[in-house]
């Protein structure tokens, strides 16, 4: 598979990244079971074997046991730990998390990161995160205090880089503001059918503009080298198999991209990331799948080139209208 350097790093990624959260079986406490095992180690398996070298995680995935079940995986798989680039999240607290009542919230504190960033070392079975992301935005963050718990994980050599999931970009602009590490990373929802980041630039100034003000993110990360991270990259499977009581575009879309897999001699997988893969930004589709047949499927948009006419008429398709 393909890998680019990323921008600010020494860290050689591969075009397509594979998503850990369903790793653990379930979200529930009960402890990690024989078949969440077993179904690890298909996964991870089958994402090695087409090529994939970066694994996202984030501390709450399974409440925990994805990172846990990932951190036996590399020994049972006998995984050199320099062979991957391991990424994990962290911010989001559960509900009663530690004491019943506590609501569920977002928490970039400095206390919180280093407890988080402990704990996913500790289930992971490394002395390192290659890169750690904060996973929502805090409406209470202290930027200081991120910056603080960010020298510290850095100086200690427990991350190397770091990057954001889910914001904005004045939301980027006031946290790099107090940071001596650059931000490398934004991981957001996008697909064909999510696809306000792109959606902002050429929509700017038509109306009616049904979708959050996002005020040029995608502009801003692709002007200062931040690396856009896709996730629900073909959105759960409503890009390749809508089901019956699907809306109108997706079926839409979905029709246009059997059509082109046909033509093209690959999956309807490879057509959806493909997609993202087309754009200049770059675009790092995260895959979350835990079926190593779509895990195959997905990887052959690797090889797949999207001409102009190809995207936009996929664009077309899911949005349902023209373009202004």
């Amino acid at each position: 598979m393909k890998t680019y350097l990323l921008p600010h790093t020494s860290l050689h990624a591969t075009r397509l990244a594979y998503g850990c959260m369903q790793l653990g079986g379930d979200w529930t406490r009960e402890p990690l079971t024989k078949d969440a095992r077993a179904q690890a180690a298909r996964t991870v398996a089958a994402a090695l074997e087409h090529g994939i070298n970066f694994f996202d995680h984030a501390d709450i995935y399974c409440r925990g046991k994805s990172e846990s079940v990932f951190g036996e995986m590399i020994r049972e798989l006998k995984i050199a730990r320099s062979s991957i680039i391991l990424q994990s999240k962290c911010g989001i607290r559960f509900a009663d998390d530690p004491n019943a009542g506590d609501p569920q919230r977002y928490d970039f504190s400095y206390a919180h990161i280093m407890r988080a960033v402990e704990g996913s070392l500790r289930r992971l079975q490394t002395d390192y995160l290659d890169i750690l992301l904060l996973h929502r935005p805090d409406a209470l963050v202290e930027p200081a205090e991120v910056a603080r718990a960010f020298d510290e994980l850095h100086r200690a050599g427990k991350v190397n880089y770091f990057g954001v999931s889910n914001h904005t970009a004045a939301q980027i602009e006031l946290l790099q503001k107090f940071l001596p590490q650059p931000l490398i990373v934004n991981q957001v929802e996008l697909n064909l059918l999510h696809a306000d980041l792109i959606d902002d630039g050429m929509f700017f100034n038509a109306p009616p503009r049904p979708y959050t003000d996002i005020s040029g993110t995608l502009d801003y990360c692709r002007a200062r080298e931040i690396l856009i991270q896709a996730w629900a990259p073909v959105a759960n499977g409503l890009l390749f198999a809508p089901p019956q009581d699907a809306g109108v575009n997706a079926k839409r879309v979905a029709g246009l991209i059997a059509q082109l897999a046909q033509a093209k001699n690959t999956s309807k997988e490879a057509i959806a990331l493909a997609w993202l893969l087309r754009h200049p930004a770059p675009i790092q589709p995260i895959l979350g799948t835990t079926k190593p047949e779509r895990i195959a499927a997905g990887a052959l948009a690797d090889a797949v080139e999207l001409t102009r006419e190809e995207w936009y008429a996929l664009l077309k398709a899911a949005r349902g209208g023209p373009l202004p």
